[in-house]
Protein backbone atom coordinates (compact mmCIF):
# COMPACT_ATOMS: atom_id res chain seq x y z
CA UNK A 1 0.00 0.00 0.00
CA UNK A 2 2.87 2.33 0.70
CA UNK A 3 4.27 1.77 -2.79
CA UNK A 4 0.85 2.38 -4.30
CA UNK A 5 0.51 5.61 -2.35
CA UNK A 6 3.90 6.80 -3.58
CA UNK A 7 3.24 5.93 -7.23
CA UNK A 8 -0.29 7.34 -7.45
CA UNK A 9 -0.37 10.87 -8.85
CA UNK A 10 -3.40 12.83 -7.71
CA UNK A 11 -5.48 14.40 -10.46
CA UNK A 12 -4.64 18.05 -11.17
CA UNK A 13 -7.02 20.88 -10.40
CA UNK A 14 -6.51 22.18 -13.95
CA UNK A 15 -5.60 20.26 -17.10
CA UNK A 16 -4.89 22.08 -20.35
CA UNK A 17 -4.20 21.46 -24.01
CA UNK A 18 -2.37 24.03 -26.10
CA UNK A 19 -3.26 24.70 -29.73
CA UNK A 20 -0.49 26.60 -31.49
CA UNK A 21 3.24 26.41 -30.84
CA UNK A 22 4.32 29.53 -32.72
CA UNK A 23 5.94 32.49 -30.98
CA UNK A 24 3.07 32.97 -28.51
CA UNK A 25 2.67 29.24 -27.90
CA UNK A 26 6.39 28.83 -27.25
CA UNK A 27 6.32 31.74 -24.81
CA UNK A 28 3.40 30.10 -23.00
CA UNK A 29 5.23 26.78 -22.80
CA UNK A 30 8.05 28.62 -21.03
CA UNK A 31 5.56 30.04 -18.53
CA UNK A 32 3.98 26.62 -18.03
CA UNK A 33 7.40 25.42 -16.86
CA UNK A 34 7.49 28.09 -14.16
CA UNK A 35 6.27 27.98 -10.58
CA UNK A 36 3.32 30.19 -11.46
CA UNK A 37 1.82 27.26 -13.39
CA UNK A 38 2.54 24.52 -10.87
CA UNK A 39 -1.17 23.65 -10.51
CA UNK A 40 -1.68 23.28 -14.27
CA UNK A 41 -1.02 19.96 -16.00
CA UNK A 42 -0.37 20.23 -19.73
CA UNK A 43 -1.88 17.08 -21.25
CA UNK A 44 -1.71 17.90 -24.94
CA UNK A 45 -0.23 20.26 -27.52
CA UNK A 46 -0.66 20.75 -31.24
CA UNK A 47 0.67 22.75 -34.15
CA UNK A 48 -0.95 23.04 -37.57
CA UNK A 49 0.16 19.55 -38.66
CA UNK A 50 0.71 17.37 -35.58
CA UNK A 51 -0.37 16.86 -32.00
CA UNK A 52 0.73 14.90 -28.98
CA UNK A 53 -1.41 14.04 -25.96
CA UNK A 54 -0.85 12.24 -22.66
CA UNK A 55 -3.43 12.39 -19.87
CA UNK A 56 -0.63 11.84 -17.35
CA UNK A 57 1.00 15.08 -18.46
CA UNK A 58 3.64 16.48 -20.79
CA UNK A 59 6.84 18.29 -19.89
CA UNK A 60 6.42 21.73 -21.54
CA UNK A 61 10.08 21.87 -22.50
CA UNK A 62 9.77 18.58 -24.42
CA UNK A 63 6.72 19.53 -26.48
CA UNK A 64 8.64 20.60 -29.60
CA UNK A 65 10.49 17.26 -29.77
CA UNK A 66 7.32 15.27 -29.11
CA UNK A 67 5.52 17.05 -31.93
CA UNK A 68 8.45 16.59 -34.31
CA UNK A 69 8.45 12.85 -33.60
CA UNK A 70 4.69 12.41 -34.04
CA UNK A 71 3.57 11.28 -37.50
CA UNK A 72 -0.16 10.88 -36.87
CA UNK A 73 -1.38 14.19 -38.34
CA UNK A 74 -3.89 16.56 -36.74
CA UNK A 75 -7.00 15.49 -34.89
CA UNK A 76 -8.43 17.29 -31.86
CA UNK A 77 -10.15 14.15 -30.54
CA UNK A 78 -7.04 12.73 -28.74
CA UNK A 79 -6.44 16.13 -27.15
CA UNK A 80 -9.96 16.30 -25.72
CA UNK A 81 -9.70 12.66 -24.65
CA UNK A 82 -6.54 13.53 -22.71
CA UNK A 83 -8.41 16.34 -20.96
CA UNK A 84 -11.22 13.95 -20.06
CA UNK A 85 -8.79 11.28 -18.92
CA UNK A 86 -6.81 13.64 -16.69
CA UNK A 87 -9.39 13.60 -13.90
CA UNK A 88 -9.04 17.36 -13.53
CA UNK A 89 -11.90 19.41 -12.18
CA UNK A 90 -11.11 22.18 -14.68
CA UNK A 91 -10.41 21.30 -18.31
CA UNK A 92 -9.07 24.07 -20.55
CA UNK A 93 -8.44 24.44 -24.27
CA UNK A 94 -5.86 27.18 -24.87
CA UNK A 95 -5.99 28.53 -28.43
CA UNK A 96 -2.79 30.42 -29.27
CA UNK A 97 -3.40 30.21 -33.02
CA UNK A 98 -4.83 32.70 -35.48
CA UNK A 99 -6.74 29.91 -37.23
CA UNK A 100 -10.38 30.65 -38.06
CA UNK A 101 -11.13 26.92 -38.21
CA UNK A 102 -10.00 26.42 -34.61
CA UNK A 103 -11.84 29.56 -33.49
CA UNK A 104 -14.98 28.18 -35.08
CA UNK A 105 -14.91 25.35 -32.51
CA UNK A 106 -14.79 27.61 -29.44
CA UNK A 107 -18.55 27.63 -28.88
CA UNK A 108 -18.70 23.85 -29.38
CA UNK A 109 -16.00 23.29 -26.74
CA UNK A 110 -17.69 25.66 -24.29
CA UNK A 111 -21.02 23.90 -24.77
CA UNK A 112 -19.29 20.58 -24.03
CA UNK A 113 -18.05 21.95 -20.70
CA UNK A 114 -14.45 22.82 -21.57
CA UNK A 115 -13.17 26.26 -20.62
CA UNK A 116 -11.57 28.12 -23.54
CA UNK A 117 -8.72 30.61 -23.15
CA UNK A 118 -7.66 32.31 -26.35
CA UNK A 119 -5.67 34.93 -28.21
CA UNK A 120 -7.59 34.03 -31.37
CA UNK A 121 -9.94 36.84 -32.43
CA UNK A 122 -11.52 35.13 -35.43
CA UNK A 123 -14.79 34.10 -33.75
CA UNK A 124 -15.45 36.84 -31.18
CA UNK A 125 -14.35 39.50 -33.68
CA UNK A 126 -15.93 37.86 -36.73
CA UNK A 127 -19.54 37.48 -37.81
CA UNK A 128 -22.13 38.49 -35.23
CA UNK A 129 -23.60 34.97 -35.31
CA UNK A 130 -20.30 33.62 -33.96
CA UNK A 131 -20.34 36.12 -31.10
CA UNK A 132 -23.91 35.14 -30.21
CA UNK A 133 -22.98 31.45 -30.29
CA UNK A 134 -20.19 32.19 -27.80
CA UNK A 135 -22.57 33.98 -25.46
CA UNK A 136 -25.09 31.14 -25.57
CA UNK A 137 -22.42 28.48 -24.97
CA UNK A 138 -20.85 30.43 -22.09
CA UNK A 139 -24.18 30.58 -20.28
CA UNK A 140 -23.75 26.87 -19.41
CA UNK A 141 -20.97 27.69 -16.94
CA UNK A 142 -17.84 27.24 -19.01
CA UNK A 143 -15.60 30.33 -19.08
CA UNK A 144 -14.31 32.13 -22.17
CA UNK A 145 -10.97 33.74 -21.31
CA UNK A 146 -10.32 36.42 -23.92
CA UNK A 147 -7.95 38.93 -22.28
CA UNK A 148 -5.27 38.15 -24.87
CA UNK A 149 -7.52 39.03 -27.82
CA UNK A 150 -7.32 42.80 -27.20
CA UNK A 151 -4.23 44.77 -26.19
CA UNK A 152 -2.15 41.65 -25.48
CA UNK A 153 -3.67 41.41 -22.02
CA UNK A 154 -4.03 45.09 -21.11
CA UNK A 155 -7.04 45.29 -18.74
CA UNK A 156 -9.46 46.61 -21.36
CA UNK A 157 -12.18 43.96 -21.45
CA UNK A 158 -12.03 43.29 -17.71
CA UNK A 159 -12.39 47.01 -16.96
CA UNK A 160 -15.27 47.39 -19.37
CA UNK A 161 -17.11 44.42 -17.87
CA UNK A 162 -16.63 45.74 -14.35
CA UNK A 163 -18.02 49.12 -15.36
CA UNK A 164 -21.05 47.48 -16.96
CA UNK A 165 -21.71 45.40 -13.84
CA UNK A 166 -21.76 48.67 -11.90
CA UNK A 167 -24.37 50.09 -14.26
CA UNK A 168 -22.02 52.24 -16.35
CA UNK A 169 -22.33 52.35 -20.15
CA UNK A 170 -19.79 52.92 -22.90
CA UNK A 171 -20.58 56.03 -24.95
CA UNK A 172 -17.57 56.36 -27.24
CA UNK A 173 -14.29 54.57 -27.80
CA UNK A 174 -11.12 55.71 -29.53
CA UNK A 175 -7.60 54.44 -29.64
CA UNK A 176 -4.62 52.75 -31.21
CA UNK A 177 -5.28 49.02 -31.12
CA UNK A 178 -2.34 47.66 -33.14
CA UNK A 179 1.18 47.39 -31.77
CA UNK A 180 2.67 47.15 -35.25
CA UNK A 181 0.76 50.14 -36.66
CA UNK A 182 1.51 52.09 -33.49
CA UNK A 183 5.24 51.52 -33.95
CA UNK A 184 5.13 52.37 -37.65
CA UNK A 185 3.38 55.72 -37.25
CA UNK A 186 5.28 56.62 -34.09
CA UNK A 187 8.43 56.27 -36.20
CA UNK A 188 7.21 57.73 -39.49
CA UNK A 189 8.28 61.36 -39.83
CA UNK A 190 8.97 61.52 -43.56
CA UNK A 191 12.74 61.20 -43.20
CA UNK A 192 12.71 57.52 -44.10
CA UNK A 193 10.41 55.81 -46.63
CA UNK A 194 7.47 54.03 -45.05
CA UNK A 195 8.42 50.81 -46.84
CA UNK A 196 11.82 50.77 -45.10
CA UNK A 197 10.16 51.20 -41.71
CA UNK A 198 7.76 48.40 -42.56
CA UNK A 199 10.60 46.03 -43.40
CA UNK A 200 12.34 47.06 -40.16
CA UNK A 201 9.14 46.27 -38.22
CA UNK A 202 8.92 42.91 -39.94
CA UNK A 203 12.52 42.05 -39.03
CA UNK A 204 11.85 43.06 -35.42
CA UNK A 205 8.85 40.74 -35.29
CA UNK A 206 6.31 43.55 -34.84
CA UNK A 207 4.29 42.58 -37.94
CA UNK A 208 3.01 39.30 -39.26
CA UNK A 209 5.28 37.57 -41.83
CA UNK A 210 2.92 39.01 -44.46
CA UNK A 211 2.57 42.62 -43.23
CA UNK A 212 -0.69 43.05 -45.11
CA UNK A 213 -2.34 41.28 -42.17
CA UNK A 214 -1.51 44.41 -40.16
CA UNK A 215 -1.81 47.04 -42.90
CA UNK A 216 -5.27 45.88 -44.01
CA UNK A 217 -6.88 47.09 -40.77
CA UNK A 218 -8.80 43.82 -40.43
CA UNK A 219 -7.07 42.90 -37.17
CA UNK A 220 -7.85 46.31 -35.67
CA UNK A 221 -11.46 45.96 -36.78
CA UNK A 222 -11.77 42.60 -35.00
CA UNK A 223 -10.51 44.14 -31.77
CA UNK A 224 -12.94 47.03 -32.12
CA UNK A 225 -15.80 44.57 -32.64
CA UNK A 226 -14.81 42.54 -29.57
CA UNK A 227 -14.76 45.65 -27.36
CA UNK A 228 -17.98 47.05 -28.83
CA UNK A 229 -19.83 43.75 -28.40
CA UNK A 230 -18.65 43.43 -24.82
CA UNK A 231 -20.05 46.93 -24.30
CA UNK A 232 -23.45 45.90 -25.61
CA UNK A 233 -23.26 47.10 -29.23
CA UNK A 234 -24.59 44.34 -31.50
CA UNK A 235 -22.31 45.27 -34.39
CA UNK A 236 -21.92 43.06 -37.43
CA UNK A 237 -18.54 42.62 -39.04
CA UNK A 238 -19.84 44.45 -42.12
CA UNK A 239 -20.69 47.52 -40.04
CA UNK A 240 -17.08 48.57 -39.44
CA UNK A 241 -15.66 50.96 -42.02
CA UNK A 242 -12.08 49.83 -42.68
CA UNK A 243 -9.37 51.83 -44.42
CA UNK A 244 -6.70 49.51 -45.76
CA UNK A 245 -3.20 50.90 -46.22
CA UNK A 246 -2.47 48.28 -48.89
CA UNK A 247 -2.80 49.67 -52.43
CA UNK A 248 -5.47 47.94 -54.50
CA UNK A 249 -2.87 46.52 -56.89
CA UNK A 250 -1.07 44.71 -54.05
CA UNK A 251 -4.02 43.17 -52.22
CA UNK A 252 -4.36 39.93 -54.19
CA UNK A 253 -0.73 39.19 -55.05
CA UNK A 254 1.29 36.59 -53.13
CA UNK A 255 3.38 37.61 -50.12
CA UNK A 256 6.71 37.50 -51.97
CA UNK A 257 5.40 39.75 -54.72
CA UNK A 258 4.03 42.17 -52.16
CA UNK A 259 7.39 42.39 -50.40
CA UNK A 260 9.17 42.84 -53.75
CA UNK A 261 6.84 45.76 -54.59
CA UNK A 262 6.54 47.21 -51.08
CA UNK A 263 7.94 50.59 -52.22
CA UNK A 264 4.57 51.22 -53.88
CA UNK A 265 3.34 52.11 -50.39
CA UNK A 266 5.67 55.09 -50.16
CA UNK A 267 4.14 57.72 -52.45
CA UNK A 268 0.55 57.66 -51.12
CA UNK A 269 1.66 57.62 -47.49
CA UNK A 270 4.22 60.39 -48.08
CA UNK A 271 1.42 62.52 -49.57
CA UNK A 272 -0.78 61.87 -46.51
CA UNK A 273 2.13 62.68 -44.18
CA UNK A 274 2.98 65.94 -45.97
CA UNK A 275 -0.66 67.07 -45.95
CA UNK A 276 -0.86 66.47 -42.20
CA UNK A 277 2.47 68.19 -41.50
CA UNK A 278 1.33 71.38 -43.26
CA UNK A 279 -1.47 71.56 -40.69
CA UNK A 280 0.89 70.84 -37.78
CA UNK A 281 -0.50 67.33 -37.36
CA UNK A 282 0.73 63.73 -37.45
CA UNK A 283 -0.79 60.48 -38.72
CA UNK A 284 -2.12 57.75 -36.45
CA UNK A 285 -4.09 54.62 -37.29
CA UNK A 286 -7.13 54.92 -35.02
CA UNK A 287 -10.17 52.84 -34.17
CA UNK A 288 -13.31 54.80 -33.32
CA UNK A 289 -16.81 53.96 -32.09
CA UNK A 290 -19.46 56.61 -31.45
CA UNK A 291 -22.67 56.59 -29.42
CA UNK A 292 -24.79 55.64 -32.42
CA UNK A 293 -22.69 52.54 -33.02
CA UNK A 294 -20.81 53.89 -36.02
CA UNK A 295 -17.42 52.19 -36.14
CA UNK A 296 -14.37 53.04 -38.24
CA UNK A 297 -10.71 52.10 -38.34
CA UNK A 298 -8.26 54.06 -40.46
CA UNK A 299 -5.61 56.73 -40.77
CA UNK A 300 -6.41 60.00 -39.00
CA UNK A 301 -4.60 63.34 -38.73
CA UNK A 302 -4.21 64.28 -35.05
CA UNK A 303 -2.64 67.35 -33.47
CA UNK A 304 0.10 67.43 -30.86
CA UNK A 305 -2.38 67.58 -27.97
CA UNK A 306 -4.08 64.31 -28.94
CA UNK A 307 -3.17 61.41 -26.61
CA UNK A 308 -2.26 59.15 -29.55
CA UNK A 309 0.37 61.62 -30.76
CA UNK A 310 2.42 60.97 -27.63
CA UNK A 311 2.61 57.17 -27.85
CA UNK A 312 5.93 55.37 -28.16
CA UNK A 313 7.12 51.96 -29.26
CA UNK A 314 4.34 49.42 -29.75
CA UNK A 315 2.04 51.04 -27.19
CA UNK A 316 -1.70 50.52 -27.49
CA UNK A 317 -4.14 53.07 -26.16
CA UNK A 318 -7.85 52.73 -25.36
CA UNK A 319 -9.83 55.85 -24.41
CA UNK A 320 -13.28 54.96 -23.04
CA UNK A 321 -15.90 57.65 -22.52
CA UNK A 322 -18.77 56.34 -20.38
CA UNK A 323 -21.75 57.80 -18.57
CA UNK A 324 -19.55 58.22 -15.48
CA UNK A 325 -16.19 58.86 -17.18
CA UNK A 326 -17.72 61.60 -19.27
CA UNK A 327 -15.78 64.86 -18.98
CA UNK A 328 -12.45 62.99 -19.12
CA UNK A 329 -12.20 59.53 -20.70
CA UNK A 330 -10.77 56.53 -18.93
CA UNK A 331 -7.47 55.76 -20.71
CA UNK A 332 -5.77 52.37 -20.67
CA UNK A 333 -2.33 52.34 -22.25
CA UNK A 334 0.67 50.06 -22.47
CA UNK A 335 2.55 47.62 -24.70
CA UNK A 336 0.06 46.00 -27.04
CA UNK A 337 2.25 43.46 -28.77
CA UNK A 338 4.78 40.80 -27.90
CA UNK A 339 4.69 37.04 -27.36
CA UNK A 340 5.68 37.19 -23.69
CA UNK A 341 2.93 39.56 -22.58
CA UNK A 342 0.35 37.78 -24.75
CA UNK A 343 1.37 34.46 -23.22
CA UNK A 344 1.12 36.00 -19.76
CA UNK A 345 -2.44 37.10 -20.56
CA UNK A 346 -3.30 33.52 -21.56
CA UNK A 347 -1.80 32.10 -18.38
CA UNK A 348 -3.58 34.73 -16.30
CA UNK A 349 -6.94 33.68 -17.73
CA UNK A 350 -6.20 30.03 -16.98
CA UNK A 351 -5.19 30.84 -13.39
CA UNK A 352 -8.35 32.95 -12.94
CA UNK A 353 -10.66 29.97 -13.59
Amino acid sequence: MNALAVDTVPPPHTAAVLLGTGVVGRALLTLLSSGAARDIRLVGAANSKRQHAEAEGLVPGEVANRLAANREGRDNAPLLAALDGSGASRKVVIDATACAKEAGRHAEWLAAGYHVVTANKALAGGHLSGWRALQAASSNGAVYGDAATVGAGLPVLSTLRRLRRCGDSLLTLEGVFSGSLSWLFNQYDGSKPFSELLLDARRLGYTEPDPRSDLSGEDVARKLLIIARNAGFALGSDEVEIESLVPEALREVDAKTFLDRVKELDAPLRARHDAARVKGKVLRYLARLNQRGRARVGLVEVDASHPASRLSGTDNQFALTTTRYHSTPLVIQGPGAGPEITAQALLGDVLAL
